[in-house]
């Protein structure tokens, strides 16, 4: 049976990224049907919401979401998208990869972290008011279960992907209370897998300063909702950008993938923007959906191709566009007998 899977082009760049990538799935040889739903700009005319109600209903029926790039308008405007999908699905944590490419202009060659972030509160959950005319405040919210749940998906990961370390990452030297208790629950989780894999914990100021110095020294970095957003993007940074750096929002019953970079809607409809991101993105559905094999064979035809240097994007120094990268990475697994 086919799998039915939740699409979301996005805006501006988002739905030639989506084409590119429903291609490349598509030649993959697994069945899918896509059932594509609009959100964001694109569905504020027609709906009056950026995310409309049949959005999340689809995602909660399919129970899999594929997301290109959302516009989020920057001090007014609708909430993120992206945010509110998070919280309305459930889906607790953010999954980001940074591995080194080869062909990919980087002042590292072998980075490989993992970035576990959690999803849903802490400052990043938008609950903020005025004090008067003149003053604004954020609350930051951060609890014992959804600490706990994201540590022991992190823990989870380590061991199911043949990682050795988890670290916490935190300001808990600052903030005792709300950090202090991340760190906490942190910890007792790392206690269930003492001997299996190793723990520690680093300040948020230092673990950046850190990971600039000697990345080869982390493994799985565990972090709450802010912290996770920031040093995601860092590490991002360590392997060439946002541009190559796939995400997943993972909950209980239901996954959202995506790439983490804006929607660039200058370069709309140009066929210039590059898919790899989003395409990776789809690579770490196909390991949620239980096809690890088909997920390696175009994890190693996307890095193939960029490392080949004959068929890359503007971005990435070639003149290549974003369908015709999508081509190059298809006929690439077709060499290599994919689908088998």
């Amino acid at each position: 049976m086919p799998h039915t899977i939740t699409l979301i082009p996005g805006d501006g760049i988002g739905p030639e990224l989506a084409e590119a990538t429903t291609r490349v799935l598509d030649a993959t040889g697994i069945g899918f049907e896509w059932e594509s739903v609009e959100a964001g700009e694109a569905a504020i005319a027609a709906y009056g919401t950026p995310l409309p109600d049949h959005v999340l209903e689809s995602v909660r029926r399919t129970r899999v979401g594929l997301k290109g790039p959302i516009t989020t308008p920057v001090g007014g405007g609708f909430r993120s998208v992206n945010v509110s999908l998070r919280q309305a699905l459930g889906l607790y944590a953010n999954l980001r990869p940074a591995k080194s490419m080869r062909g990919v202009a980087s002042r590292y060659e072998d980075v490989d972290l993992i970035i576990v972030r959690e999803n849903t509160e802490d400052l990043y959950a938008g609950i903020e008011h005025m004090v008067g005319p003149d003053a604004a405040e954020s609350i930051k919210i951060i609890t014992r279960y959804a600490s706990e749940r994201i540590a022991r998906f992190a823990f989870k990961y380590a061991v199911a992907n043949g990682r050795h370390k988890v670290t916490a990452v935190h300001k808990a030297n600052i903030m005792k209370l709300s950090d202090g208790l991340f760190l906490e629950s942190c910890r007792t989780i790392a206690a269930d897998y003492a001997g299996r894999i190793a723990f520690e914990d680093r300040i948020v100021d230092n673990m950046c300063m850190q990971l600039v110095q000697k990345p080869e020294l982390y493994d799985v970095m565990v972090l709450p909702n802010l912290y996770g957003d920031i040093v995601s993007d860092l590490c991002a940074g360590l392997v060439g950008g946002l541009g190559v750096a796939p995400g997943a929002n993972i909950g209980t019953d239901a996954a959202v993938f995506e790439p983490v970079h804006g929607s660039a809607p200058k370069y709309a409809g140009l066929d210039r923007a590059n898919p790899t991101a989003m395409i990776l993105s789809g690579a770490l559905m196909l390991r949620h959906l239980g096809h690890p094999d088909a997920a390696t064979a175009l994890e190693t035809a996307v890095r193939a191709t960029i490392a080949e240097g004959r068929s890359t994007t503007y971005d990435l120094g070639g003149s290549t566009g974003t369908q015709g990268f999508a081509d190059a990475v298809i006929a690439r697994m077709s060499a290599a007998g994919v689908p088998g």
